[in-house]
């Protein structure tokens, strides 16, 4: 959920350009070259690096939507700790993601996707036991997959402060990801806990 399409993530990856210079420029002679853009030595922050940030802080303001509509509709006291963590880890990450974007021009997201939307609307639907399942198979699907894409960004970003973001990111979505899988063992969510 926090960030969608990790396959073209990957292809973004391959095909961005890795010097950021102009054609017939020789390195060292970038005249867009930032001071502000700290690690980033091509001057002009990669697309790649730009949308992760977008997209991680879309998907953190998912996560704590989630959070919140799960402490409403959840009569479960493990799931609403759950929920409660995701609101508060999720809030911590977007503000630690704030100076980035800012630092890369990114607009910080005051909307979650589309098919986050989808995702809450389904679940609102649901209550009591059918909502608990259906909200940690969410969350162990949605942290299976954040935690591929942050680590992805931790290894081959081209900013060295959004590695650093994505590397950090990364030990607290793994942290989740162990919490969601031992949730859905102890409640007996089917095919979530793999």
């Amino acid at each position: 959920m926090l960030l969608c399409g990790s396959m073209g993530f990957a292809q973004m990856h391959d095909s961005a350009p890795q010097t950021g210079q102009a054609p017939g420029q020789t390195p060292g002679q970038n005249p867009s070259m930032d001071p502000q853009m700290n690690g980033n030595q091509a001057g002009q922050p990669s697309p790649v690096d730009r949308m992760f940030v977008g997209k991680a802080m879309q998907g953190g303001l998912a996560e704590v939507q989630l959070g919140q509509l799960t402490l409403q509709k959840s009569n479960n006291p493990q799931v609403k700790e759950f929920a409660q963590r995701m609101i508060d880890d999720h809030t911590k990450l977007n503000q630690q993601m704030k100076p980035v974007a800012q630092q890369l021009g990114v607009t910080v997201p005051d909307q979650i996707s589309k098919n986050d939307r989808k995702t809450i609307a389904k679940l609102q639907a649901l209550s009591g036991s059918a909502y608990d399942q259906a909200y940690i198979k969410d969350m162990v699907k949605d942290h299976k997959q954040d935690l591929s894409e942050f680590q992805m960004e931790a290894s081959s970003g081209q900013d060295q402060t959004v590695k650093d973001a994505a590397n950090q990111g990364s030990k607290v979505i793994a942290q989740h990801l162990q919490m969601a899988q031992q949730l859905a063992k102890d409640q007996n969510v089917p095919a979530a806990g793999q």
